[in-house]
Formats: structure tokens, sequence, C-alpha cells
């Protein structure tokens, strides 16, 4: 049985710093692999002063991120889908969106084009993120939405009747990557082994904004030897990520030591599993 993946996320760069060494391990293991962006990041702000100073920055951001985006794909390899929507950017100071942004058109009509390409891909497994969105911006918020109502009706024939055979997969991830044990684990390590290491401050003050948010993971993938690969994609969306950015403040060798993994919560099975989890497809395999 060929296993497949797929992975919904919000904007083109958010599939490198939230779970591409898990995406290369998996392919490294045949799985076929996925990633779905829902929109095209076109109301991103530059973060990279040398891009910033190329004119297509400002002329085409959206061809721009598409550019990374492919680019960031031929590194790790997977297959890539664009939902077809417009970035929603962080909500206005009451709260509102530009009109018919990702956030702004209703859950249940985008989830229609994410039924659309599950029911074609038929993956066993979906990662997306918890209701929080990982954080609250509102495409990051829309896009735990529509990967919900997937995960719930992609398998009903009588939901989006168009939109293909029905496709019931079997289990849902919450990306928990980013979490305070990491951090805290890798900090500890930095200090036992180069106590006078001028990332222990930064460290300390991450360690602090992590830990006011607890874990949540229930299941990791060791993922460690494809982390060199993980940082040349998140590179490769060079708009969204300055080069002294802390994503790669943290040494390779000493994360593989303290934290080789990438972490997730499970949030919905439909196949017997039992927690903590070492392998995504768990369950799936022996069914």
């Amino acid at each position: 049985m060929t296993l497949r993946l797929i992975a919904v996320h919000a904007h083109p760069d958010d599939e490198s710093s939230k779970g591409a060494a898990t995406y290369a391990h998996y392919l490294d293991r045949g799985v076929e692999v996925l990633i779905v962006s829902c929109t095209g990041g076109e109301r991103g702000e530059v973060l990279n002063e040398l891009v910033a100073r190329d004119p297509k920055s400002a002329r085409d951001l959206t061809g721009l991120r598409r550019d990374e985006m492919a680019r960031a794909r031929d590194i790790i390899g997977f297959q890539h889908r664009w939902l077809g929507y417009s970035d929603s950017g962080m909500a206005r100071e009451d709260g509102t969106v530009p009109k018919d942004s990702f956030a702004d058109i209703p859950a249940e009509i985008s989830a229609e084009a994410l039924v659309r390409i599950v029911r074609e891909f038929r993956p066993h497994v979906m990662i997306t993120y918890n209701e929080n969105g990982g954080y609250p911006h509102p495409d990051h918020l829309r896009t735990h939405d529509i990967s919900m109502i997937a995960w719930e009706v992609s398998g009903d024939a009588a939901a989006y009747p168009e939109a293909g055979e029905p496709w019931e997969i079997q289990k849902v991830y919450y990306d928990d990557i980013f979490n305070g044990d990491r951090v805290r684990t890798f900090r500890d390590l930095l200090a036992e082994r180069d106590p006078e290491s001028p990332l222990l401050a930064q460290m300390d003050e991450m360690v602090t904004r992590m830990l006011q948010r607890p874990s949540r993971g229930t299941s990791r993938v060791e993922a460690g030897r494809f982390f060199e690969a993980r940082d040349e994609a998140l590179r490769a969306h060079a708009s969204q990520v300055a080069p002294e950015s802390t994503f790669f403040f943290w040494p390779n060798d000493l994360q593989r030591e303290a934290w080789p993994y990438e972490d997730f919560e499970l949030a919905g099975s439909r196949v017997e599993t039992t927690l903590p989890e070492l392998d995504l497809f768990q369950g799936i395999e022996d069914n």
C-alpha cells in the first residue's frame, strides 16, 4: 500500500518552517506527500532587507513568492497545490480583513476546494493547525476551519457531491513543533555545553515565552537527519526569512542531540493507536 500524507498550510513558507523535516523523512520512506498552500502570501511583508532591494519584491510579490515556493518544493521533493485564495493579512483593529480574502470567505465555501483535493489525492494522514492557528493570523485560523471540515466530510458522499469520489482520511494531526519542552531542552543542553554562549539570553527569552503555552504533542517524528534540508527549504523563502532569523541560530548538531524530533498532536483517528506515537502512520499500515 502506498501511504499518502497531506499537509494544509496558510501561506508559502509555512510548510518549510512547520514540518519540512517530517515531509522529507516520509518521502525518504516512500510516502507520497502533498502540500496545500491556501493563499499566495500576497500581503506578507518582505522581512529580508536584501530581497527588499529587489524591485520585483515591490512590483510582483505574488510572483516572487510563487518562485520561492517552487524552490522549496524542489528542495524537499513534495507535491504542491495552491488552493487559490488571497492572503488576508493581519486583521485590522476592528477585526475585519479585506473583502474576498481567504478569511473573509465562509469556511464552508472554501472547504469544498480542499475536499476536492483530498478526494483526488486520497491521503491517509492530514496535518494542519490547531484551533488557535499556531498563532492567531486570520489565514491560519481559517486553515484550521477548512481542514477540519475536510476531515469530517471528505468521506461523506452527501457532502460536496460534485467534488469527487468520497475518501475518508484516517488520522489528523495538529502541528506542535514549536513547543516549550523542545526549546527548554535545547537551552539546557546549550548551557551545559557552552555556558558562555551569547545565544543563551535569546534562548531564555524564548523559553519564557514558549512555556506560557503548554506542549500538546502526542506524536513525534524522528527527522533530525533532514534538518539541513528543512533549513535549505526555509531559506528558499528568502523574502520571509532574514539570514539572521532565529530559525537558524540553533546549531543543527546540537538540535539533533537535544531534540531530533518534530512534534504533532493527534487531533482525530479512525484507526486504533496508542499514545505516545513515534510514527504518524501508526495503526494505518496494519489495516
